[in-house]
């Protein structure tokens, strides 16, 4: 299995995901995990959430238990009984036998457009401690963030490394 900044090259494709407000937590560790994850807009109607899902072939995760009553809900919808984050992770471990470590940071957390590695014109941009260290630079092309393996890098591979090895505490 290859994966590159500018595409994946994967023998199955990954599950998608559209996550609803309560989990936009959830939504940013997916991202950083690798995984296409939608964030719904904020207050848009249940009905428009489902319509998206479906167009887009991705699985709706949300805590609202209500949206199970919508029949065009069924068969892309998980009800997550758990609002904390590890919980959640291991509910979507049983549910779908996730690589939370092997796409890693390849997606922007915040918009989810895959990243690219950083060209020398942005270098700039990039505190000079970090541009010496030699470590890869990535950037997203749609919000131009720049990503490095500085402390927020650490902390959430950290977790996603936990999460790969079956420790959700």
């Amino acid at each position: 299995m290859r994966i590159s900044s500018e595409n994946f090259f994967l023998s199955e494709p990954l599950p998608r995901f559209m996550c609803d407000v309560m989990l936009a937590r959830l939504a940013r560790y997916l991202r950083a995990a690798g995984y296409d994850t939608a964030l719904a807009a904020d207050a848009a109607p249940d009905r428009d959430i489902i319509r998206q899902t479906a167009e887009e072939g991705r699985w709706l995760l949300t805590m609202d238990r209500k949206i199970q009553d919508h029949k065009a809900a069924r068969g892309r919808l998980v009800v997550l009984a758990h609002a904390e984050l590890d919980a959640q992770a291991r509910e979507l471990q049983d549910h779908f036998a996730m690589d939370w470590a092997g796409h890693a940071f390849f997606r922007c957390i915040l918009d989810n457009t895959l990243l690219e590695v950083l060209k020398e014109v942005d270098i700039g941009r990039v505190p000079d401690d970090v541009r010496l260290s030699g470590q890869p630079l990535m950037r997203c092309p749609s919000c131009g963030r720049v990503y490095w393996h500085g402390s927020h890098y650490r902390r959430m591979m950290g977790r996603l490394l936990r999460w790969q090895g079956g420790d959700f505490a």
